[in-house]
């Protein structure tokens, strides 16, 4: 998929990415060892759009399993469609049990999930399992035979093996602890708030208008927001979601006035709009 880790950064920057070197390296291990790669990081700092810039690059399918509480088999792996299997069992009343059976039982009544349909087919295909913390612990049961062997195994048709393995990526925001399990069959990789020098360069690319000089003074405000006890701190998304704020508002520059009136953006609970309005000190960013 990659010829080199330069190449990787390369080809992500391309689609919007920037990544920084830890980042590109994992992301070329993975795809030249076959082996899954489990992403961890608070929300909102590129764990998804990771996965969806090396589908981009490698022009391959994007297949997501979005986690959740509740999430089973029938959702992620596969499920027979049971309303097209008793209308063949009516249309056959003449036939034998076991005539009936191996025809109900076969991939015409098959319906893929997420998980199957990411092993099927030749075709390239980049699987995002998005979330996994947010799923039961069982769940993850179901995922072992996929990450190891890239098969999924049918007790009526028999194991399905991937002739064309997919790129798989497994997000988290650690919410939960996965099993170790789960952790032995991919590589790992760790995704924080990037240094200020990276942030600047995340705004210039995804909102190029806004003064460089007003980029400057966004991304150090948000740092100083990062370092205080809030219940949620800004993500990457919130700051380029501000940046884009102060470009609508036509701000020139980040004066109390604005970062007051436009908190909101960037902290999503009152009490830490409060503990910020309270305790920032736009003359000491």
């Amino acid at each position: 998929m990659f010829a080199s880790v330069d190449e990787v950064t390369t080809r992500l920057a391309e689609t919007g990415y920037l990544a920084s070197p830890a980042v590109a390296t994992t992301v070329f291990l993975a795809a030249k060892l076959g082996k899954p790669l489990l992403v961890e990081g608070p929300a909102g700092v590129g764990k998804t759009e990771l996965a969806k810039a090396v589908a981009a690059i490698s022009d391959a399918r994007l297949i997501r399993l979005q986690c959740y509480e509740g999430v089973d088999e029938s959702r992620a792996l596969y499920e027979w469609n049971h309303a097209k299997q008793l209308l063949r069992i009516t249309a056959g009343r003449d036939e034998t049990w076991d005539q009936t059976r191996t025809d109900i039982f076969s991939e015409e009544f098959l319906l893929s999930r997420p998980l199957l349909s990411a092993i099927r087919g030749d075709d390239a295909k980049v699987l995002l399992i998005d979330e996994m913390d947010k799923a039961d612990v069982e769940v993850e049961g179901l995922l072992l035979e996929v990450l190891s062997d890239f098969q999924v195994t049918v007790p009526e048709l028999g194991t399905i093996a991937a002739t064309t393995r997919p790129f798989v990526v497994l997000t988290s925001n650690a919410s939960r602890e996965l099993s170790e399990a789960l952790r032995r069959r991919c590589l790992f990789l760790h995704i924080g708030f990037p240094e200020e020098e990276l942030e600047r360069r995340i705004v210039a690319l995804k909102v190029p208008e806004l003064d460089a000089v007003l980029t400057e003074s966004l991304v150090r405000v948000v740092g100083a927001l990062r370092a205080m006890d809030l219940r949620k701190v800004p993500s990457v998304a919130e700051t380029v979601d501000w940046a884009r704020t102060l470009l609508a508002l036509g701000a020139d520059r980040l004066d109390e006035e604005v970062v007051r009136a436009s908190l909101g953006v960037v902290l999503k609970h009152q009490e830490d709009v409060n503990t910020a309005a309270a305790k920032l000190d736009l003359d000491a960013v």
